[in-house]
């Protein structure tokens, strides 16, 4: 048997040593002491969730495997943020009334001889009622009712648009204006005060793999439906059709956020909920593959409709083919990218009296930059020119018999 005392003996030198170490760490280390506690409680308390705007680069320095709920805190946030000012926009129009209507010209007397399995009706028109034939949708960009969503939502000039707000109230929509190059409108309402209006972000920034929401009116019936992915793609250029409108659209953004047919209009957003996009198409029969128009592409048209009432796009006054290899290959051209100058039989290549006439540009002239900004498939003129505005002085780099000569001019406004 052991003995109690002996054993006592023993533990107590050994809590006593450990004890002083634990007083030398204190006392001596308190810059340590610190930095732990900063430390435990900065993986305690979350980023996301501290009402601090956060740069792109302040969130990598954030641990990979962080809590999923500080994530779905910051979707929830951004919904909230953006939600206030998304907006259901129905389309409705006179359609006719078919019924069926009795052969008038035959009398009874004679109806008999037909038989009874005779139909003695046909459809006719019996006037015609306002039905809603669709919808789309839209957010609001300025507290006094202006409007923006796609072009093909508020195409038909002989129907009527009524837009209804996240708080259900409802309003007539009058179209300011339609952008000729872009699937884009502007639209105005009436309110009588002010109403809450999205944060638009930076286009340009964003990367594969970030985070989107898309919120819309989903089949033109489930209104602020909220679908969260990633951004799958960028610079995608898309031929789109809806509305009875088909048009080429360059350099959206690809996201597997669900776009349905009704959110047409509607805003993609980032995790702060600014507006990164303007939801416009979708790939039928794929699986969660849609596309926005970056909202970059949209703040000159919201400008100008704020300045004048109207979308007014810069205009250089060229028709072009755009430079492949190929093309380059067949024509021995000497560069195979930018925009070959060149008319057909009903219009020149330089327009009388443009911007580009007055520069002196000339058919057959291969203008390859403009404001240093290279033009190619990806960058095509029209959309580098959309991108600038009215009246800009531009600096134009062209090749010419294969001399590469700068230029200036100073855009006009498209006719």
């Amino acid at each position: 048997m052991t003995n109690p005392k002996t054993n006592n003996k023993k533990v107590i030198p050994v809590i006593g040593l450990v004890t002083f170490l634990l007083i030398i760490v204190i006392v001596a280390a308190p810059a340590a002491r610190a930095n732990f506690l900063s430390d435990l409680w900065h993986s305690l308390v979350s980023p996301l969730t501290s009402g601090e705007d956060k740069s792109s680069s302040e969130y990598k320095s954030v641990g990979l495997y962080k809590p999923v709920i500080d994530y779905e805190q910051a979707v929830i946030e951004a919904v909230k943020e953006a939600s206030p000012a998304v907006v259901s926009i129905t389309i409705s129009k006179n359609v006719p009334v078919i019924e069926n209507c009795p052969y008038l010209d035959i009398p009874p007397e004679f109806q008999q001889f037909f038989g009874n399995d005779f139909n003695l009706s046909m459809p006719c028109q019996k006037g015609t009622e306002l039905r809603e034939i669709g919808g789309g949708s839209g957010f609001i960009v300025s507290s006094d009712g202006l409007i923006i969503t796609n072009k093909h939502v508020v195409s038909d000039e002989r129907a009527s648009y009524t837009v209804f707000t996240n708080d259900g109230r409802k309003y007539n929509a009058q179209i300011l204006d339609q952008d000729p190059i872009q699937d884009l409108a502007i639209i105005k309402i009436n309110p009588p005060e002010e109403l809450p209006v999205v944060k638009l972000g930076d286009s340009d920034g964003i990367e594969l793999g970030q985070s989107a929401i898309a919120i819309g009116n989903a089949l033109g019936e489930f209104r602020n439906t909220v679908s969260v992915g990633v951004i799958s793609g960028l610079s995608r250029n898309v031929t789109a059709s809806g509305g009875g409108v088909i048009e080429n659209i360059e350099g959206v953004i690809q996201t597997d956020s669900a776009i349905n047919p009704g959110n047409s209009g509607g805003p993609l957003l980032n995790l702060r909920g600014e507006v990164i996009g303007i939801n416009t198409a979708i790939v039928s029969g794929a699986q969660n593959i849609g596309f926005a128009i970056p909202i970059n592409k949209a703040k000159l048209d919201i400008e100008s409709v704020k300045k004048s009432g109207k979308i007014e796009l810069a205009f250089l006054g060229v028709r072009y083919i755009t430079i492949t290899p190929d093309l380059a290959g067949q024509e021995q051209l000497p560069v195979d990218h930018g925009a070959l100058v060149r008319g057909d039989d009903d219009t020149p290549g330089v327009i009388s009296d443009s911007p580009a006439e007055q520069a002196g540009i000339m058919p057959e002239d291969i203008i390859i930059e403009i404001n240093g900004i290279k033009i190619d498939q990806e960058n095509s003129l029209s959309s580098v020119v959309s991108g600038m505005r009215v009246s800009d002085e531009v600096v134009i780099k062209i090749l010419r018999q294969g001399k590469e000569i700068i230029i200036s001019a100073i855009l006009g406004k498209r006719p």
